[in-house]
């Protein structure tokens, strides 16, 4: 005979009824419980941050708030970028500790070169190996080759095979050429505090932007004008940062979009944080960025905004500890996660 069945029929006494009703908040207390069992790697076990060096390449899940760690180091970690296939990233990396390595009086970092490894922590690659400085790494469309830039009388852009190999000069303005994007056949870069494009081969360069007091030194680290452009998926539009106030020691930008033929100059920012480093997602709807101050208030956050400017707002999660450095935020190849580098600036 069922439970139901007795209840039903009016059978049973009151102490029954309370054993019953007991038995069903039992029941009920355990699936709870199971669930909440089920959720504990989600809500607290899952949402650590990995460390083992002081610098690393991490990944964090958008939808889960996880984070992992792929790549650890004891030195200096910069600029990561994937592949168009979603399987690789490329990036620069101090592979010597000595202080040999650095030019006084200069960022210049002798020891650091080209690395590559795969998404998942395989297959780490060093790819250049010379008393250059080496930097600033980026795929071609096809992902065969890495344009790159390097310093040897001046800051030059050059390209090399996706193994390391037929390293050649692509291009040398006579100034210093920095902060390299490549995608659609086309690469962007920063000249004279202006954003230039050009053909992958090195040929027709031209000049996209035309900053106010670009190339002038305040107190800021960097003249003002504009920097960190990053070709959209689909090659028309160049979004960047422009250094609009020297009020900080780090400067105050705000970002801009504009077509590669120089019109449509659009401002998507008007609040001259100290933020750089935007880079688009695949999708073309969002660009991901790197907050790192706002005023004298440092963050090294990892924020997000619609790709017109709306939404803009600070994705990093609360559990990351307040001596975790984020750098150089990138998308994965679905969009879904974000990659970045990691600094324990405690260690």
């Amino acid at each position: 005979m069922s439970l139901y069945r007795g209840v039903d029929e009016g059978k049973l006494s009151a102490d029954e009824k309370i054993v019953i009703l007991a038995i069903v908040c039992l029941v009920a207390t355990l699936v709870f419980a199971i669930i909440i069992i089920k959720n504990i790697p989600v809500l607290s076990g899952d949402r650590k941050v990995p460390h083992e060096g002081k610098w690393g390449i991490y990944v964090y899940d958008l939808e889960t708030e996880k984070t992992e760690l792929i790549y650890s180091s004891a030195n200096r970690i910069s600029r990561i970028r994937l592949n168009n296939a979603g399987d690789r990233l490329v990036f620069y990396q101090q592979i010597g500790n000595s202080s040999e390595c650095v030019v006084e009086g200069s960022p210049i970092n002798l020891c650091e070169e080209i690395c590559s490894i795969r998404v998942d922590g395989d297959g780490f690659k060093r790819l250049t190996d010379n008393d250059q400085w080496d930097l600033v790494p980026c795929w071609s469309d096809d992902d065969s080759q890495i344009a790159f830039l390097s310093f040897r009388e001046t800051l030059d852009i050059f390209m090399m095979d996706a193994d390391g190999g037929n390293i050649r000069e692509v291009y040398d303005s006579g100034f210093h050429d920095s902060d390299l994007h490549y995608s659609n056949g086309k690469i962007a870069f920063t000249r004279n505090s202006q954003i230039w494009i050009m053909n992958e081969d090195g040929t027709n360069p031209v000049q996209v932007t035309d900053p106010p007091r670009a190339g002038e030194w305040g107190s800021a680290v960097l003249p003002f004008g504009d920097y960190d452009p990053n070709l959209s998926p689909d090659g028309s539009r160049i979004v960047f940062e422009r250094l609009v106030d020297d009020e900080t020691t780090h400067g105050n930008y705000n970002f801009y979009i504009i077509n590669v033929d120089g019109s449509e100059e659009t401002a998507l920012t008007d609040n001259g944080y100290t933020q750089g480093l935007p880079v688009w997602s695949h999708s073309g709807e969002q660009i991901v960025y790197l907050l790192g101050a706002i005023g004298n208030e440092p963050k090294y956050d990892i924020a997000i905004m619609n790709s017109d400017g709306s939404e803009n707002r600070n994705i990093t999660p609360e559990y990351f500890p307040a001596d975790f450095l984020c750098h150089d935020p990138i998308f994965s190849g679905d969009d879904a996660a974000i990659f970045f580098i990691g600094e324990w600036y405690s260690d």
